[in-house]
């Protein structure tokens, strides 16, 4: 039985992340004809090509790009199970690199991450905020925190708990442009976008009616707290997770309206990468963010073991 090349699988990854053979090369310690060969060999053992090569450019073929997942995740486990059994003679150290959406990592995850690095002085976290949905294999995330539908169907989730989302508007909005009392009527109004959000919200409300809700408006943003000061200035109505509006609800500033229409449920996942083998220090802030961001959340029924993604 022959065994697969994994050394030329790894510097097939490494090429990939640093998009040269001179690159890879550099980062890995070896010289760029040793990473040329092991590319040359594993593709013979292919039997197909893995780059295309000009004098001026490197990009993947069609199967390079195939495989290039594949051997990211080969080169992680190799890394996850070195790591694992240094882990096991050595106090947790080493970095971690999480993502997080921005407003819920602001309020939530970067006040958790300081307790942690508080009690790991060793270890090093590189925290990541953006709304968008990254692909978090390709770029090398340890950890990631998702609000919302869960599309990559080769990642582990953990759900961590509810997100409740509101409907709400400015008191002066209201005086001035009347309230709706049904969803329908919401396509009258003026609307705040959360562009991130593809294609519209879908409401149901009392005796099972359905509503869809497409947000067009004076302003789109792809980040919900962009949107307040247009909300408390009275322009438009938004559709907001608790943990962005609760603040504004309690002081009075906007209040939730149509509380009787809801859109599909919407909760707090951990993600991480495919696999169960993880360093000691990454399964560490696993189990300090699933306790500590449950224990905030409201009570829920939570799925306690990963899970991957259907």
């Amino acid at each position: 039985m022959r065994l697969p090349d994994l050394e030329a699988w790894a510097i097939f990854a490494c090429v990939v992340e640093h998009k040269s053979f001179s690159g890879a090369a550099d980062a890995i310690g070896l010289s760029k004809a040793t990473v040329s060969k092991a590319i040359t060999r594993l593709e013979a053992q292919l039997g197909t090509g893995l780059f295309h090569r000009t004098s001026r450019r490197l990009a993947l073929t069609e199967s390079g790009r195939a495989l290039a997942d594949h051997a990211r995740r080969i080169l992680a486990e190799a890394r996850a199970a070195e790591e694992v059994a240094h882990d096991g003679a050595a106090a947790l150290a080493g970095r971690i690199r999480i993502s997080a959406p921005m407003s819920f990592g602001l309020a939530h995850v970067a006040p958790l991450l300081a307790r942690f690095l508080a009690e790991h002085e060793r270890i090093e976290i590189e925290l990541n905020l953006s709304d968008a949905v990254t692909d978090i294999v390709a770029e090398g995330f340890d950890i990631a925190l998702r609000i919302g539908s869960l599309p990559d169907s080769s990642l582990r989730a953990r759900r961590l708990g509810p997100v409740a989302m509101h409907i709400i508007a400015a008191p002066a909005y209201l005086a001035r442009h009347g309230r709706p009392t049904h969803a329908g009527q919401l396509g009258e109004h003026r609307l705040l976008g959360y562009t991130n959000a593809s294609g519209p919200l879908h409401l149901r409300g009392p005796g099972g009616a359905e509503v869809a809700v497409r947000f067009s408006g004076p302003l789109g943003a792809n980040s919900g707290e962009a949107i307040l000061p247009a909300l408390r200035a009275g322009l438009g109505i938004a559709v907001l997770p608790d943990f962005i509006i609760a603040g504004d609800i309690a002081a009075g500033m906007v209040e939730a309206i149509l509380t009787d229409w809801h859109g599909p449920p919407v909760a707090l996942h951990l993600m991480t990468p495919p696999g169960t083998l993880r360093p000691a220090r990454v399964e560490a802030l696993i189990s300090f963010l699933t306790e500590e961001i449950r224990r905030q959340c409201p009570p829920d029924a939570v799925i306690d073991s990963p899970r991957l993604v259907d």
